[in-house]
């Protein structure tokens, strides 16, 4: 019976090409097959815009296996459910011909990453290796120059804000709000209305040529935009 390939997970950063890591960046010049979701048909897959320099490099290029499967940005859970299963099925699909595969994912694959689901689907069935990338949040504190949190100072990230806000801010000395494209006029004045004293900052297309840091909550907020607020009780 063949040996069946390994699964890759790979972070690939923020969105510099000089931040995937190297360990990231010798894998994908020797994977044979590559995976990269994508929002819809009509976008393209950032995760791959970002190491597509890394993949062209390779003597083997046009024999390389890219796959870019519809990942849609949609909330139902069951709908969702099938996108995983159907995903996981055919990544199994190039495993069981011995081949490993790399699902690459923007910043971290362990934070909100699409990766995570197929991972927990095919980790009892497959060799699995996870390798760590650069987050959005920490390349936007260097970005500011600024540390995100210092000494005891307790950090929060936030994909979504629900009923538990007022318990993050109470007990919070920095959040980091992601995809704060999503922040409504609400959130944020809630925000801004609490008294302790506080710095609000956002940063637009982080470490791309189009980076943009903003003091308080982008107004344009395009897809790539994490907002950082930290407050300072002393």
């Amino acid at each position: 019976m063949a040996k069946k390939g390994k699964l890759i997970g790979i972070g690939v950063g923020p969105g510099d090409t000089e931040l995937v890591t190297l360990k990231a960046a010798k894998v994908l010049k020797s994977v044979p097959v590559v995976f990269s979701p994508k929002s819809s048909k009509e976008k393209e897959s950032i995760a791959l815009s970002i190491v597509r320099l890394i993949l062209e490099e390779r003597k083997d290029y046009k024999r390389l296996m890219i796959v870019e499967p519809i990942f849609p940005m949609i909330e139902n859970k069951k709908e969702l459910e099938k996108i995983w299963t159907s995903a996981s099925e055919l990544i199994a699909q190039y495993l069981n011909t011995g081949r490993d595969v790399a699902f690459i994912t923007l910043g971290d694959p362990s934070i909100f990453s699409t990766y995570s689901y197929v991972q927990k689907k095919l980790i009892d069935k497959y060799e699995i290796e996870t390798i760590p990338g650069i987050t959005s949040f920490t390349a936007c504190a260097a970005a500011k120059n600024k540390a995100l949190v210092e000494q005891n100072d307790i950090l929060t990230i936030v994909p979504k804000i629900d009923d538990r806000l007022e318990e993050i801010l109470d007990y919070s000395d920095s959040i980091v709000l992601m995809k704060a494209s999503r922040n409504t006029s609400r959130l944020e004045s809630t925000i801004e209305d609490k008294k302790r004293p506080k710095e609000i900052y956002s940063v637009q297309n982080c470490t791309r040529e189009n980076e943009k840091i903003i003091e308080g909550f982008s107004n344009e907020k395009p897809y790539l935009t994490t907002t950082i607020i930290q407050f300072s009780d002393d």
